[in-house]
């Protein structure tokens, strides 16, 4: 069983209400512990390592944002991606997705949207070009098409093995993402083999299932938004649902995520919740980033015809078996949104703020009856399955004691058990906005200089 997390100093870190930017006004430090003149930015497929002083591990927002970070810090340093720019959210998002941040908060280190619609949300083609210019803008030495395979401890420092070469250095950034692998549950061995499956990362649109009805298993974010889509497509859909986290798009005239941020809600540090394992695995919000600016819940999704169920317990011979708890599970949505709605409210009457409309309350989930525990999966009625079950990383490469009992990158609030390595991108990473866009900028500050402290030490 590996290690557990030490406790790191962060005395000197900034305050996680710091919105301080980027910036070359901090001591620069030229730490290349290279002798090598080859280029830090391509491998060596002669079998010679190249040795740089960081390695970063991923090529989308979070890695492009702490590779401005070392770059601010003159910390050479590779950024090495197994595609190209923004490989995820090109390869791996559906077509009509839209973040559920406004623009308005879309930003990283030294770079933030400028356009005319702040209060819209990004779709894949917008986000990916703002990533894209982003990357040019900060001239970021990118290593693309390159597949990490290994990385292990050597010599102090750490060995990157790739399939275009290795490299030698002294610090790590896992960059990689937080949703690499669809978390289909082992309940969907016992799928008829006349029913479908499709992941969210495999999903485009509807034209790509079969005809007839889709069952969708999970109700956070994207179970929701899914289940309305294929809905609006003309199929029969139901949704299971399990525990969920409810919240209006709107409230008092305002975005809820304007809400969030002026509360400092967003801003909350990992330091400051009882529980940070749970915190890091709360479901992401029912919203959606529709130009309509709608809500969207259980309310709306059976206001269109969307059928309910409970969560999916079990397939036995072809029948579904959902659990009896959907009133609890609805019941406790609704609590936990009131509670967040009291805090929007004190905030607002504690900073005096007259800029919002009347305090109000939401409809209650309708729960007329329990819904029906079984569905014969066999029957034909259910064609497809779409397991919007969540998601999990991919770090089989990463070859370093640094995970927990199961299987999971353990980690204090970035900086893990191992000198010289960290992680970025991981829901509640440092703050609760670290899962989005924006929150990169202000981890990507902290552990760069937790980094660069790091190598001071290294040389003292």
């Amino acid at each position: 069983m590996p290690t557990r997390v030490r406790r790191t100093s962060a005395h000197w870190l900034p305050s996680h209400r710091s919105v301080r930017r980027c910036s070359t006004s901090f001591r620069t430090r030229r730490t290349s512990l290279s002798t090598s003149t080859e280029p830090s930015g391509f491998g060596d497929r002669r079998g010679r390592a190249v040795r740089v002083t960081t390695v970063v591990i991923g090529g989308g927002h979070s890695g492009l944002a702490i590779s401005k970070c070392l770059t601010d810090r003159s910390i050479d340093h590779v950024v090495i991606e197994r595609g190209e720019v923004a490989n995820s959210w090109k390869s791996q998002r559906w077509d009509s997705l839209r973040l559920l941040t406004p623009n308005w908060l879309t930003r990283l280190p030294g770079h933030a949207y400028k356009g005319d619609q702040p209060d819209e949300f990004m779709g894949m083609p917008e986000l990916i070009d703002f990533i894209e210019s982003y990357s040019t803008a900060i001239s970021a030495p990118m290593q693309g098409d390159t597949t990490v395979t290994s990385v292990r401890r050597q010599n102090g420092g750490y060995e990157v093995v790739t399939d275009q070469g290795t490299w030698q250095c002294a610090t790590v950034v896992v960059a990689s993402g937080a949703c690499n692998v669809a978390a289909v549950p082992d309940v969907a061995a016992g799928l008829p083999d006349s029913v479908s499956s499709v992941t969210p990362l495999e999903y485009r649109n509807s034209d790509q299932l079969a005809d007839g009805g889709v069952l969708v298993v999970g109700a956070s974010a994207t179970g929701a938004q899914l289940a309305d889509e294929i809905h609006r497509s003309g199929r029969p859909v139901t949704i299971s649902v399990g525990e969920h986290v409810r919240m209006p798009r709107t409230y008092r005239g305002r975005d809820v995520q304007w809400w969030m941020d002026a509360a400092g809600l967003l801003d909350e540090s990992h330091t400051e919740v009882d529980d940070i394992v749970r915190a890091r695995h709360v479901p992401s919000p029912q919203l959606v980033g529709s130009p309509e600016r709608a809500s969207v819940d259980l309310n709306t999704l059976v206001e269109s015809g969307i059928e309910l169920r409970g969560r999916l317990g079990g397939i036995r011979d072809g029948v579904a078996q959902f659990s009896g708890g959907f009133r609890n599970h609805c019941m406790l949505a609704d609590l936990k949104m009131n509670r967040l709605l009291n805090t929007f409210d004190e905030w607002a009457t504690e900073s005096s703020c007259d800029e919002v409309a009347d305090s109000h309350r939401f409809e209650p989930t309708r729960i007329e009856d329990e819904p029906p525990l079984e569905m014969n999966l066999a029957s034909g009625q259910i064609q497809t399955v779409v397991w919007a079950t969540g998601f999990r990383p991919d770090h089989s490469w990463l070859d370093v004691p640094v995970f927990d009992r199961k299987g999971r990158l353990e980690h204090d609030g970035g900086v893990l058990d191992s000198p010289g390595m960290y992680v970025m991108g991981m829901p509640f990473l440092r703050r609760r906005k670290s899962s989005f866009i924006h929150g990169a900028e202000d981890d990507a500050n902290d552990l760069t200089d937790h980094l660069a402290s790091h190598l001071d030490s290294m040389v003292a």
